[in-house]
């Protein structure tokens, strides 16, 4: 199903490879929203705005971005001192008697303390990791689209909410993150034919139970195991995933672009590793067309996703 995906999040690679343009206001709303809705934005895509700042909407990005880590630095900072005083009143109270509170308090003080810490390290980090462009649901995600007849990044959601649909649709189908292909015409109808993406990946993720991975039936009273795979093309390459998106409004409401991965039955390497679903990648030959699809003639999308890239996936243990 696609649970997670490492991306491409730096929207100057949309604009180097196919022409793009950025929906600058677009970008800005979605940090304005993100101080006062929490929204999700990963570190890989604030990363661009911080080190090439030019425009007047850049820089109010930058300025938001510079906000919104000074007050998070400064809700840790105040994590920390009241763990720290919450672990020394529990040490003083274990040196007279071990009471299982004061034991509670020791060691939930201590763990909060790591956490903080962490999360203030990684706060202040600027070297970018792998981690820093992955994407989960809810998480949001630059996603390449036409608008007015011209190619345009646009930053969405990675879990579609249709439009027309009320917002508790996030609750009832969590799953709406994957667009199932046998599901286009049904499900996804308002979207199929008319609201296509692209989002560039470079490896994905999926949930499997350790038995299928290891082609073996269940241990007499073994529980089924999660664990999580990551899968990478070999050779190295950037996948351009096709993608399905909606514009969602409603009065009094903040408008929403969110977007879905469309899946498909697995490759055998894929299937053979425990899964049944896989991402889409298609031909960048097709990206024009995919990008402007004509609701009349369904066949011919089918067409771009049967003839997708070439691409085997090995795949490991996520970290």
């Amino acid at each position: 199903m696609c649970y997670s995906a490492q991306i491409r999040a730096d929207y100057r690679d949309y604009t180097r490879l196919f022409g793009a343009h950025l929906s600058i206001k677009e970008f800005v709303k979605l940090f304005y929203g993100r101080q006062e809705a929490k929204l999700k934005i990963p570190k890989a895509l604030e990363a661009a705005f911080e080190h090439d700042a030019t425009t007047p909407e850049g820089l109010e990005i930058r300025g938001l971005i510079e906000a919104f880590k000074a007050d998070r630095a400064m809700a840790l900072e105040q994590e920390l001192f009241a763990q720290r005083k919450r672990l020394a009143d529990a040490e003083r109270t274990v040196q007279t008697k071990q009471t299982k509170s004061a034991l509670d308090s020791q060691r939930i003080a201590t763990a909060k303390i790591s956490k903080a810490r962490l999360d203030l390290e990684d706060l202040r980090r600027t070297e970018l990791l792998d981690r820093d462009s992955r994407i989960f649901p809810g998480v949001y995600a630059p996603v390449m689209v036409v608008r007015d007849g011209q190619k345009v990044v646009l930053p969405m959601r990675y879990q579609c909410r249709p439009a027309g649909r009320p917002a508790s649709y996030d609750v009832q189908y969590p799953g709406t993150y994957n667009a199932r292909r046998d599901n286009l015409e049904k499900f996804w109808r308002g979207h199929f034919g008319v609201t296509h993406g692209i989002m560039i990946v470079n490896a994905f993720y999926e949930n499997v139970k350790r038995h299928d991975m290891e082609h073996r039936e269940l241990a007499p009273d073994e529980k089924p195991e999660n664990v999580v795979l990551e899968f990478k093309p070999s050779p190295p390459q950037d996948m351009l995933v096709a993608c399905l998106w909606s514009h969602w409004t409603q009065d009094g409401e903040p408008d929403l672009l969110s977007f879905a991965a469309i899946t498909d039955e697995p490759p055998p390497e894929v299937a053979a590793a425990g899964h049944d679903r896989c991402i889409i990648p298609i031909k960048s030959e097709h990206v024009d067309a995919w990008l402007n699809p004509d609701p009349s003639n369904l066949r011919a999308l089918y067409d771009i996703l049967d003839d997708r890239a070439p691409a085997y996936y090995e795949h490991r243990l996520a970290a």
